[in-house]
């Protein structure tokens, strides 16, 4: 799971940026989809507003390698970061910085990998090399 994975640093620390399903379904939840994520957040004309999407999108990648963390060692839990904490421990200057993270991040996890296969002209398929 770590290649799905995106590294930022945020007040000091380090935190992993992962797209689950659960990260999706809530992008969905508040966009329609991951399509109209990128279409609100780019077309946004009020700057406090687009602060507030960008943080919530950062907290929501941010959280999903805690909460599977949370998952796997119920008796060492982790907190979960607030929006609160994100706009505390950021600037408008990270946030661009972070801006390429969540691509990746997002890049990650709807990444698809491909095999195809060469016909063999015999209407099988012949091993590519």
């Amino acid at each position: 799971m770590d290649d799905r994975k995106a590294l930022i640093k945020m007040g000091g620390q380090e935190y992993e940026l992962l797209l689950t399903t659960r990260a999706t379904k809530q992008i969905a939840t508040r966009y329609g989809g991951l399509e109209e994520l990128g279409d609100k957040l780019m077309k946004t004309e009020n700057f406090e507003l687009a602060l507030e999407e960008f943080c919530w999108l950062l907290m929501v990648l941010a959280n999903q390698p805690i909460m599977i963390w949370n998952l796997w060692n119920p008796d060492n839990k982790k907190p979960l970061l607030t929006e609160e904490a994100v706009e505390l421990l950021t600037t408008p200057l990270d946030l661009a910085e972070y801006k390429n993270a969540i691509t990746e991040a997002m890049a990650k996890g709807t990444a698809r990998n491909v095999v195809s296969a060469v016909a063999d002209g015999n209407g099988g398929n012949a091993a590519a090399s």
